[in-house]
């Protein structure tokens, strides 16, 4: 069964064997505002945890996607290039960018769990307030 995991600048990562699914989260992507343009990385690319994967543009920003895990890049998510809004629609599911074969998957416990990114979002927010 895949465990998901969260990171700080709000990417997730579903893990499954030695594959991870990354997106980023519906907090990133309500932030974010109407998504544009998605920039996904090549198949093979490799990259190592929370070095830059790819790029994201909303109508508000541009910001970039960090891998929450080491690995090569074995898949992408094709329908993001021709419908970017699919990261608005549905972030956490449908809106996956890449799949990566994780080169070292003791890196999750860098990672949130899913209640600990909650607890996060709590003091995040915090912080904008005062």
């Amino acid at each position: 069964m895949p465990v998901t995991y969260y990171s700080k600048e709000h990417e997730w990562v579903k893990v499954e064997g030695n594959i991870a699914s990354v997106g980023i989260t519906d907090f990133a992507a309500h932030q974010l505002g109407d998504v544009t343009f998605v920039e996904l990385p090549s198949t093979g690319k490799t990259v190592k945890q929370f070095e830059i994967l790819c790029a994201i543009e909303s109508v508000k920003a541009a910001s970039d996607i960090y891998a929450p895990v080491s690995g090569k890049v074995v898949s992408i998510n094709k329908a993001l290039e021709t419908t970017p809004e699919i990261v608005n629609e549905s972030a956490e599911k449908a809106a996956w960018m890449v799949c990566l074969e994780m080169s070292d998957s003791s890196e999750v416990a860098k990672l949130m769990t899913r209640e600990q990114y909650e607890e996060f979002l709590k003091l995040d927010v915090q912080v904008f307030i005062c």
